[in-house]
């Protein structure tokens, strides 16, 4: 039989992309092979890929058949088959690619005789996610004949049928936690459904295994250190949403602490009947909660936060005193990862860094890590021999993956291929930039009533259907006072301390208005007429914390750290932000960026060019109007129900 080559390989990537998908109905696209063929070639040479790919490329089909191409080689090659382990930072986005890509992928290739047994694919989580079969025994056991609510007694027998706990409905997060796989698992039952699955995991049988950056950070982490790893060795690394990874690594390579932290251990000290340490704690904690309940707010940094720890350190310190011996082991390792957590940020540490940053909840959280980050990931991440591709829609701007590269600390000998696929949207007819003629100066004693009024013109033009995203919870509540004193005919939701909430009663009342900040600049979907009119009332230039001042020290003045990272980073929130609006060939929006700064001839106004799309740009409020007239059919313009 002829030798699977690489130039076979890459034949085959042409036959799939040019002729097998298309007979599924799938558009043929040029930049999706060409970044298909990138990643392909990055495998092979055993190199890391830099993949800045823009909306609507289809780059999970590319990356997913570059890799299964990519092991037919290596077997072509007689080297052991591996899993290809891919990296996301989003659930949606994992449960996508192994229910909905891969099964259409593998059915494709399948029934062409290219692969000869079909692909499966696992996600792979942390232990806590898992149920562990002899701490279930012990807990449901201890709830016989007790009073407990009925649905919370249910989920705990159904999870005898469920092994990942993020599948159950009802359980409490103290059941789940007293549960949950321990972090020391000595479990020695032959039976162990966990320790099953960790063996299928390293069984071979699946193709593809799929994780979050944690989880992934935290393997390498392991093995860094000499300990067992959590994932199985690779054929390849695919990060997708390789964007995120410079955060998460902080986090992983630090600690955090956010207002679910508190609720958690207080919650666990009330089920043990310790009420007096919980209503301690809690009143100990309610203010520092409340702040963290809500985004970080423009220009704080950590000192707005730190003012709080004072007692809540106390207090934990006072409760870790009079409790120890008396908790079950849980309680007592919560209680003891918090307090000393807690202890950590109010006291400090000169060889870190700390600063606020947004959760995912729509709140913030605390943040202590290393100060040099690029090191941690140059000894983990970027030491491992197999390749690694990472991909985004916002890696580079421009084709300058530089801000990326410096962040991630990917300044080492080994080789890089960097490819930049642009988006096959027709933004030139589908969007509209308007810049305002004659912009609020931001130092305007009237800016926020001025700005609300700006915002109701340009919503009264697109008759609703508009995301204003804001760089400051601040400036979002100064706004929605003034709109909801002006009584719009259209709904005004506002993203709160319930953001999946506030989505799904935007989503279910078209033409209304969403006021967002925070995660909202990305990861969230509008595909269709939702979101029509994005408005963008400040540049999201980032906020002063300590790890930008950590960072000014690298550059010799401040004129080059503002070229060289600064406005980078403002570039890539400012194409996240504009991501929510065009999400499908077929979608039609207009932007409206109000900063005066992005006018032009203006200082920023270069710099928020490069960083969009090619699109035509207007300061007329009518040449808005006439966009939607040009590009809406009649029942866009009905006027929702306000009620």
């Amino acid at each position: 039989m002829k030798k699977y080559t690489h130039e076979k390989a890459h034949e085959e990537i042409d036959y799939i992309f040019k002729t097998l998908l298309p007979q599924r109905g799938m558009a043929e696209r040029p930049e999706q092979i060409r970044l298909c063929h990138s990643i392909l070639d990055a495998m092979l040479d055993g190199s890391i890929a830099l993949c800045d790919a823009g909306t609507g490329i289809g780059k999970t089909f590319a990356y997913l058949t570059a890799g299964i191409l990519h092991g037919k080689c290596r077997a072509a090659e007689g080297k052991p088959q591996r899993p290809i382990l891919i990296s996301t930072s989003s659930i949606a986005l994992q449960s996508a690619i192994q229910k909905e890509y891969l099964p259409l992928l593998s059915s494709v290739l399948l029934s062409e005789g290219l692969i000869s047994a079909p692909i499966e694919a696992v996600i792979r989580k942390g232990k806590a996610h898992y149920a562990c079969d002899a701490r279930l025994e012990r807990r449901v056991r201890q709830v016989e004949g007790s009073h407990k609510n009925p649905a919370a007694r249910q989920a705990l027998h159904t999870a005898w049928h469920v092994l990942d706990l993020d599948q159950l409905s009802g359980m409490s997060s103290y059941d789940r936690g007293r549960i949950c796989v321990p972090k020391r698992c000595n479990c020695r039952r032959k039976d162990c459904r966990y320790r099953c699955f960790l063996d299928a995991c390293q069984s071979g049988q699946y193709t593809v295994q799929i994780c979050n950056h944690n989880l992934l950070l935290a393997d390498l982490i392991h093995r860094s250190q000499k300990k067992k790893p959590l994932l199985p060795d690779s054929a390849a690394i695919i990060i997708d949403e390789a964007h995120k990874l410079p955060e998460t690594a902080r986090q992983m390579f630090g600690v955090t602490l956010n207002a679910q932290d508190f609720a958690e251990l207080i919650r666990s000290l009330h089920v043990e009947r310790y009420v007096l340490a919980a209503e301690l704690l809690s009143e100990a904690v309610e203010p520092l909660a409340e702040k963290l309940s809500l985004p970080v707010e423009e220009g704080a940094g950590f000192d707005a936060y730190q003012m709080f720890l004072e007692r809540p350190h106390q207090v934990l310190t006072v409760i870790c005193r009079q409790l120890e011996g008396l908790l079950t082991r849980e309680t007592w390792r919560l209680l003891s990862a918090v307090a000393s957590t807690v202890s950590l940020f109010y006291l400090g540490n000169p060889e870190m860094i700390f600063y606020a940053a947004d959760d995912d909840h729509g709140g913030a959280m605390l943040c202590g890590t290393v100060s040099e980050l690029a090191a941690q990931l140059q000894a983990t991440l970027w030491r491992q021999e197999q390749p690694i591709v990472l991909t985004s829609g916002t890696l580079a701007v421009g084709k300058d993956f530089s801000r990326f590269r410096t962040a991630a600390g990917l300044t080492g000998e080994r080789p890089v291929t960097e490819t930049v696929c642009p988006s096959p949207f027709d933004y030139q007819h589908n969007c509209l930039l308007y810049l305002p003629p004659d912009p609020i100066p931001l130092d305007a004693a009237d800016y926020y009533d001025r700005l609300a009024a700006q915002i109701r013109q340009l919503a009264a033009a697109s008759h609703g259907h508009a995301l204003v995203l804001f760089t400051s919870y601040f400036a979002m509540s100064a706004v929605k006072e003034r709109l909801q004193a002006a009584a719009l005919p259209f709904p005004v939701f506002t993203m709160g301390k319930r953001p999946a909430l506030t989505l799904a009663a935007f989503r279910a009342a078209p033409g209304s208005i969403l006021l967002a900040t925070g995660a909202a600049w990305e990861g969230l979907d509008f595909a269709g007429d939702g979101v029509s009119m994005l408005i963008i009332p400040c540049l999201p230039f980032a906020y002063p914390d300590a790890v930008k001042e950590k960072e000014r020290e690298d550059y010799p003045n401040l004129r080059e750290f503002l070229r060289s990272v600064v406005v980078p980073e403002m570039q890539i929130k400012l194409r996240q932000g504009f991501g929510r609006a065009i999400r499908t060939e077929t979608d039609t929006c207009v932007v409206a960026v109000l900063d005066p700064r992005a006018a032009r001839g203006r200082r920023y106004f270069q710099s928020m060019a490069e960083a969009l799309p090619g699109m035509p740009v207007t300061g007329s409020l009518r040449a808005v109007e006439h966009f939607y007239r040009a590009h809406k059919d009649a029942g866009y313009f009905r006027l929702p129900n306000a009620g």
